[in-house]
């Protein structure tokens, strides 16, 4: 695999293959081969089969090459070399435009008066990209000396405030995704299948010693009933299930255990527990929960009583 243009080839088709990759899997806004490190070893299968091809091609150039007559092969020699010079002639073309320099067999005519023991000194010209580049940062000093000293477009603190407020709205909408950063003030009620029942398994290792597996309750408390010894509602267990039981009472603390996401689903799974009927319920511990943020249920208009406003009705029903 000799030739230039085979490696040209390789190089496209990895372009290739890297933006079908990019497309085809669902990574959100990362890249796929940040999200899916599993696709590093597609795109290397890939070029693996590049690399197979192109060798194969080489070598079935080569054999058909050596079948050729020498007469023929010096002829396609000849005929390769010089297309070869052609197709690389524009580059060394742009190459000698951005150096804009004399060759050896010019450098005569630009020999300046200069001589310092034998070495002698050449009046060549900056070279174009240099000076243009040049150009280029004068060019963006002015637009910038006007945008943000002569107009005020935006200062480097209102920038800075705005990447802030991004940053912290990209946070939030991070932690709405990552479970395990959930904490006693941003955790919800679970209620997806795969979350209760992920919950009850936690429950089932952990739990029943002390709750048995109906939740009825043994050394701790009947967790079927509506009291509570800590406060019902999700957040309330789930603070008990991560900090265990206050003033150094009841269960120890689960935190240095349980993921924040497993303690969100076993908190889930205990709620599910009220209601149901134990085999052997223990007796009710704590107050009553009632929950604060739950609707409350409106009297309808029919039952309430009309209010008597008239004072001969009234002294009739006296009467």
């Amino acid at each position: 695999m000799r030739s230039t243009v085979s490696y040209i080839r390789i190089i496209i088709f990895l372009l290739v293959a890297y933006f079908l990759i990019e497309w085809a899997v669902d990574s959100g806004e990362e890249s796929a081969f940040i999200a899916e490190p599993l696709t590093w070893v597609v795109l290397g299968i890939i070029l693996l089969f590049a690399i197979a091809i192109e060798i194969c091609v080489e070598a079935l150039r080569s054999v058909l090459f050596k079948s050729l007559k020498p007469e023929a092969q010096e002829r396609y020699l000849i005929k390769e070399n010089a297309k070869k010079e052609k197709q690389f002639r524009w580059i060394k073309n742009t190459y000698l435009k951005l150096l804009d320099s004399k060759p050896v067999e010019e450098e005569g005519e630009i020999i300046l008066d200069h001589n310092y023991d034998g070495i002698k000194e050449l009046d060549n010209n900056l070279p174009p990209w240099w000076v243009y580049g040049f150009y280029a940062t004068i060019l963006f000093g002015v637009i910038y000396l006007a945008r943000f000293h002569v107009f005020n477009d935006y200062t480097q603190a209102e920038e800075y405030e705005t990447e802030v407020a991004e940053a912290l709205i990209a946070i939030e909408e991070y932690k709405k995704t990552a479970k395990d950063l959930v904490d006693v003030n941003t955790v919800v009620l679970l209620t997806e299948a795969s979350d209760i029942n992920a919950g009850k398994a936690i429950f089932t290792t952990n739990c029943v010693a002390c709750h048995k597996a109906d939740g009825g309750g043994g050394i701790g408390p009947n967790l079927t009933d509506p009291n509570w010894i800590l406060g019902g509602g999700i957040k309330n267990v789930f603070q008990t299930i991560s900090e265990g039981g206050r003033d150094g009472k009841g269960m120890v603390a689960w935190k240095q255990t349980l993921k924040p996401s497993e303690m969100a689903q076993v908190a889930s799974y205990v709620i599910t527990l009220g209601g149901s009927t134990p085999a052997e319920p223990k007796e009710a511990q704590g107050e009553i929960w009632i929950d604060p943020d739950a609707p409350k249920e409106e009297v309808p208009k029919e039952e309430i009583p009309e209010t008597v406003t008239d004072s001969t009705a009234v002294v009739a029903s006296n009467e």
